[in-house]
């Protein structure tokens, strides 16, 4: 059978998972009565929560007699990672385009590794159906993208298809006709996708992905660049620089059927398989015949921009809400978590209570906090910060991004004096149709921690932030910070809803009454700019005298709803924010106050 291997690629929201699915029920993967989910392919829960591909994933159809293997890539750069690997994995790309809102910059960054890869695109324009399609305009702006990315001759002579990917149409006109369903789409693919390459010489494999499975251990896929493969094998694993890391026999291949993994008895070169029975090779190792002794080039991987610290929780609440609290648990996690995703970078510290985890950017380590929290564990995290470089000259180089805000013309004048203030430069303003402006930035990674949130109150939710890594520049200088100091409770106990009304002129409360405080814990936003320690504990003094005035009803202002990310952007470098699986808990380092007055003066005293 021939096969074909094709990676999907798009901005996040722009429809990819849904066309998957479309495609995968007109090719007879599923029965005419098979009940299957939405969104087949985002299999976790925080991928269906959140409607973003996080992990790349792989689902095979048959067409006309020939096998084509689909890669769904992540659509968010946090995941990066991911995606310069496994467009090694195949011949061509689909590039999925909003008929509205054009190329994006996540679009562009997973564009600009598959173009540089060589990789012949077939762009199909989505959502036609829109009231607000402009799909000419939008065919327009993938060229200009394509060519802004140095794409050749041949990669700008693209084939271009519109349609609806949750109608399961796709035709060579926007207009139709609708009947073929995507059938077209299929007949593309076998037309202009090479087939599958396929190298002289012994069994070779790229690993790509690594997942761990409780029967199998260790799973590693990717594509058999030569040679095959079959149960009981013994083959070894060769690290980038061509050494051996270990000789194995392999226990079981495992390849892509529709939506589930089936054994097989031989993987043949140009496929895309699983391989179980290895307990060292990861992903970027060489999984090959004995006789093979040099490696198959990997992709380099982009440098992580941004750092946290994870902490061992030590708060007066520590183990009441989870059951994995100890160093050894979150340690072997993480270290686990860092095997399988090669954009993150793990270091211990010397007291072994707390662990520096890089990354490309806060929605891929809140992702892991996330995950890691629903698995049980207790942490406390610090705020991110970026991840400097020296230049060859001795100067600080510091991340920054490439930001593009979709944002109502009323609006524009905040968001430029906004980014102004974070040190960010604007590059383009263009009109996006519809009252709407495009304003592009490159602004340090440093000052757009935290400002997601800040955009959506200041645009009334209606703004759309996207950013991408660009490079490593020369440091752009101090940023402000919070002006808010915080409210602090000083004793332990639980919040009384009476004492919760009686600082409310203070300022916003992050808290509800009947909540666990404790000594150092934050409980709300002060209106100035220091911090004060108060009692949430004090309940209402009861006297004989009854009269309307005095019986005033308590009645709260609804507290500031703390989400993960906006927890961990909104707290200083003093504070941190506690995880558990139940409560998002925001507290300060130091919770004796006499150990950050000492601090302070320790910290002026090195000022001074």
């Amino acid at each position: 059978m021939q096969i074909r291997n094709i990676a999907i690629i798009a901005h996040v929201d722009h429809g990819k998972t849904t066309l998957v699915d479309k495609l995968l029920a007109q090719s007879g993967t599923f029965r005419e009565n098979q009940r299957v989910a939405e969104r087949v392919m985002d299999s976790n829960d925080l991928e269906k929560e959140r409607g973003i591909t996080i992990l790349a994933k792989c689902t095979s159809v048959v067409w006309k007699d020939t096998r084509i293997n689909i890669v769904d890539t992540p659509g968010h750069a946090d995941f990066g990672g991911e995606v310069e690997r496994i467009l090694s994995m195949v011949d061509g790309a689909i590039v999925l385009v909003d008929a509205a809102e054009g190329p994006m910059p996540q679009t562009k960054f997973v564009v600009s590794k598959a173009l540089a890869l060589g990789l012949k695109p077939i762009v199909a324009v989505n959502k036609v159906d829109r009231p607000d399609a402009r799909s000419q305009e939008v065919i327009n702006e993938v060229f200009d993208l394509f060519a802004a990315l140095d794409a050749n001759d041949e990669q700008l002579d693209f084939p271009i298809l519109y349609g609806s990917g949750r109608d399961g149409w796709m035709a060579k006109s926007p207009e139709g006709p609708q009947d073929q369903g995507l059938g077209p789409l299929f007949d593309l693919v076998l037309e202009h996708v090479p087939e599958a390459k396929v190298e002289e010489g012994a069994f070779r494999m790229l690993g790509t992905l690594l997942e761990a499975n409780p029967f199998l251990g260790r799973i590693i896929t990717g594509r058999i660049a030569a040679g095959t493969v079959k149960p009981n094998q013994t083959i070894k694993v060769l690290d980038r620089q061509g050494n051996t890391v270990e000789t194995g026999r392999v226990s079981k291949i495992l390849a892509f059927r529709g939506i589930e993994r089936q054994p097989i008895e031989e993987g043949v070169a140009g496929d895309i398989v699983s391989i179980a029975g290895l307990v060292k090779g990861t992903v970027a190792d060489t999984f090959c015949d004995p006789s093979v002794s040099i490696p198959i080039q990997a992709q380099p991987i982009d440098p992580p921009t941004v750092t946290m610290s994870f902490i061992v929780n030590d708060s007066p609440l520590a183990g009441t809400e989870g059951d994995k609290v100890t160093s050894r648990m979150i340690r072997d996690r993480l270290f686990k978590e860092a095997e399988g995703n090669v954009t993150l970078n793990i270091e211990e510290s010397g007291d072994k209570d707390s662990f520096f985890v890089s990354g490309r950017g806060e929605l891929q380590l809140a992702i892991l906090i996330e995950t890691m929290r629903r698995e049980g564990f207790e942490i406390a995290v610090s705020r991110p910060r970026v991840v400097f470089q020296k230049g060859e000259d001795g100067s600080t180089l510091e991340p920054i991004e490439e930001v593009l805000i979709d944002v109502d013309e009323e609006y524009s004048g905040t968001v430029v004096q906004k980014m102004s203030e974070r040190k960010a430069e604007m590059i383009e303003m263009k009109p996006s149709g519809g009252n709407r402006l495009r304003l592009v930035f490159h602004a340090p990674t440093r000052g757009l921690i935290g400002y997601q949130s800040e955009l959506l109150t200041d645009t009334r939710g209606t703004a759309i932030m996207n950013r991408l890594f660009k490079a490593y520049e020369p440091f752009k200088g101090e940023i402000a910070g919070r002006n808010n100091g915080v409210l602090i409770a000083n004793e332990a106990g639980e919040a009384v809803a009476y004492a919760l009304w009686n600082l409310e002129d203070r300022g916003p409360m992050i808290i509800e009454p009947g909540w666990k405080v404790y000594q150092g814990m934050l409980i709300g936003i002060h209106t100035r700019d220091n911090d004060l320690e108060v009692n949430v504990l004090k309940g209402k003094k009861l006297t004989n005298v009854r009269t309307t005035s005095k019986d005033e009803a308590v009645r709260l202002t609804p507290p500031i709803r703390m989400t993960l990310e906006r927890a961990l952007a909104w707290i200083q470098d003093d504070e941190l924010v506690e995880v558990t699986p139940k409560s998002i808990r925001l507290r300060k380092k130091l919770l004796d106050p006499n150990d950050r007055k000492r601090a302070e003066k320790q910290k002026e005293a090195l000022a001074g």
